[in-house]
């Protein structure tokens, strides 16, 4: 067994990650200010963004649930993985040998679990990719050139064979290393009564990979006939593979998704293969399920669904099938701000089909010519009636009065109740009774769909309560106390900008006093931790902070290390800095005449007149040094 890392190896691995760029690949950020950085947090739903990440000083918190930590706890929690694990990881990415206590590390057999699964999932890949170039994959590159996909496209997207014997990728992944006890996690094996054999058979193979473009599984569409299994065969459950977290095309599609504000949803790979070479390229596709919550979340990451545009279009087959996953994806709408479209095509042709037969503009124009979801749904239920008899339109009104009433947003569900009326030639009044109705029998609660935007600082989505973790606490100060107010911005000064305290600077901050008892031990723990070295991290000098803290101030320390400076400019944060210090020594400098006020208040008529004249002499002193702070440069 490999001893522990070396602290010093975690510190190094950490100063050399750069957090916004691991974060990034999760979280779609904006710019908050000078070297801060935002977006919605990954960690529960939100629809304005708190989550902010300061790349300077390595850290990340979110406002509304209380999420913080640095670059390794995000991987972590994100990738469930342990320390150890998400250490090596980090390391093997950033090109850092890791040390150990004891031995000089794992063998290749004992690096992490996770890792190791990546990298049998890689290989198999380009294995599967070098297979279609064989002559055993004539139908395998016949199937795609008859949809329009060329060996470039094949290469682009990855797309590879898989042999039709029995053990061809297990013997391929065996003479790599890999143990046999390995090869059953990664869900590219069955196994019988003699042993293991390959999952993935005479095939097409789709690598599938996740949001950071690690291959973590893959898709097998049927080719011969012979074959017996279902038309499409994806990787089971595995630690890496989650079908309701995995949506393919996402490596691609992300950035896009993030700069445009759209993400167009399709049905499956070659549709996602169609729609990103005719310039859609914002498509995704599920994988094996329909998109569903745990999507929802990803998709609204990447949009920074925040209620300031943004719109999720799906595309469905024409017929009866499609029709009802227009309708299922409807039920998951209200979970998004943004707006939801569906784009049918008239004729039933997917978007692979579309660009086979019409070419690429085709594709476009399908997005370009979506509908509002809201009116999909309605009119898919209206078609059910004979809208031409009065009990027709009676029994449509009874069922489509129910997914008006749906509708959570109450500037939205007026016009569409308007909207129903006149599609269906009934009075205005009659159809708004039926939507209250159905309202009042069970519809979900009206929320805002576009709320208005969260102040910056503890807050939460405004769906329900309050989390438990920003209930009233002991330790927080009071916000609206004005030196805790002072407080908090000069401990906000000192963390994100340590190189602000010169030597004369650092002995004032030593030796301040802090009231609030939070803010107090904090300004202990930086005292603790002593001044950052000159050429120190400030990433470094942070976590050192924060070792010396209780775990339950972690949370507000980085809070604090991440919470936006108002300054435009290296300039005006320069001087904001400057400011905020000397206003934490005037504080100190009040709070010592006060003290001093206190003490000639008690001299008596027979105390030395000595001391009369030391007290005001000092006072004289500090009135002075508090004229000199507040004076220009």
């Amino acid at each position: 067994m490999a001893g522990l890392i070396k602290p010093e190896d975690i510190a190094e691995v950490r100063a050399r990650t750069d957090i916004r760029e691991i974060v990034d690949g999760y979280v779609t950020l904006k710019g908050a200010g000078i070297g801060s950085w935002k977006g919605l947090c990954p960690f529960h739903d939100e629809r304005s963004p708190s989550f902010h990440v300061r790349p300077q000083v390595g850290t990340y918190h979110c406002f509304g649930c209380g999420e913080s930590g640095d670059v390794i706890s995000f991987l972590m929690k994100m990738d469930h993985t342990a320390f150890a694990e998400t250490v090596e990881k980090l390391a093997a990415r950033v090109g850092y040998e890791l040390h150990y206590e004891e031995g000089a590390g794992p063998r290749r057999e004992e690096v992490g679990r996770r890792q190791r699964l990546l990298d049998a999932h890689k290989i198999a890949a380009e294995f599967f990719q070098a297979q279609l170039l064989t002559p055993a994959a004539a139908a395998g590159r016949q199937f795609l050139f008859e949809r329009g996909f060329e060996r470039n496209v094949a290469e682009q997207f990855g797309v590879g064979f898989a042999p039709q014997g029995w053990d061809a990728l297990l013997k391929h992944l065996r003479s790599k290393g890999f143990r046999d006890d390995e090869l059953k996690l990664t869900g590219m094996f069955s196994e019988g009564n003699r042993g293991l054999y390959d999952r993935f058979r005479g095939r097409l193979i789709w690598p599938i990979r996740d949001i950071t473009g690690d291959v973590i599984g893959f898709g097998a569409r049927r080719l011969f006939d012979d074959d017996q299994g279902p038309k499409y065969l994806n990787t089971p459950e595995t630690t890496l593979y989650k079908k309701s977290q995995v949506l393919y095309g996402i490596d691609l599609a992300k950035r896009n998704i993030a700069k445009k504000r759209q993400l167009v949803v399709v049905e499956g790979y070659t549709d996602v293969m169609a729609c990103h070479l005719a310039g859609v390229d914002t498509a995704v596709a599920s994988c094996g399920t329909a998109f569903g919550a745990e999507h929802i979340k990803i998709a609204r990451r990447l949009l920074s669904d925040d209620g300031t545009g943004g719109e999720v279009v799906f595309t469905f087959d024409g017929d009866a099938a499609g029709q009802k996953a227009a309708l299922k994806a409807f039920d998951e709408d209200q979970r998004f701000v943004a707006q939801t479209y569906v784009a049918v095509e008239p004729s039933g042709m997917d978007p692979c089909e579309l660009r086979q037969h019409r070419g690429d503009a085709a594709v476009v124009q399908l997005i370009g010519t979506r509908r509002p979801l809201f009116e999909f749904a309605i009119q898919a239920t209206l078609r059910k009636h004979n809208l031409d008899s009065v009990e027709g339109r009676v029994s449509a009104l009874r069922e489509a009065a129910p997914v008006v009433a749906q509708i959570r947003d109450p500037a939205i569900r007026p016009a569409y109740t308007r909207e129903l009326a006149k599609w269906l030639g009934v009075p205005l009044e009659d159809v708004s009774r039926a939507v209250q109705s159905a309202a009042r029998r069970g519809a979900p609660p009206t929320a805002p769909r576009h709320g208005s935007p969260q102040q910056e600082g503890p807050a939460h989505d405004g769906d329900g309560p309050a989390p438990a973790s920003f209930s009233p606490a002991a330790w927080r100060p009071d916000p609206r106390d004005p030196v805790a107010i002072m407080e908090r911005q000069a401990l906000e000064v000192v963390l994100q900008q340590p190189q602000m305290l010169a030597d004369s600077a650092w002995a004032e901050f030593s030796a301040a006093r802090f009231a609030a008892p939070a803010h107090a031990a904090l300004h202990a723990a930086i005292v603790a931790a002593g001044r950052a070295a000159p050429q120190e991290a400030a990433a470094a000098w942070i976590e050192r902070v924060r070792h010396e803290l209780p775990e339950a101030l972690r949370p507000l320390m980085a809070e604090l290390a991440v919470t936006p400076l108002p300054a435009t400019t290296e300039e005006s944060l320069e001087r904001y800095c400057r400011d905020i210090l000397a206003g934490l020594a005037e504080l100190q400098i009040t709070a010592q005449k006060a003290e001093m006020m206190g003490q000639l208040q008690r001299l008596g008529p027979d105390s030395p007149p000595e001391e009369f004249q030391r007290l005001n002499r000092a006072l004289l002193d500090l009135e002075l040094r508090r004229r000199a702070l507040r004076s220009p440069d």
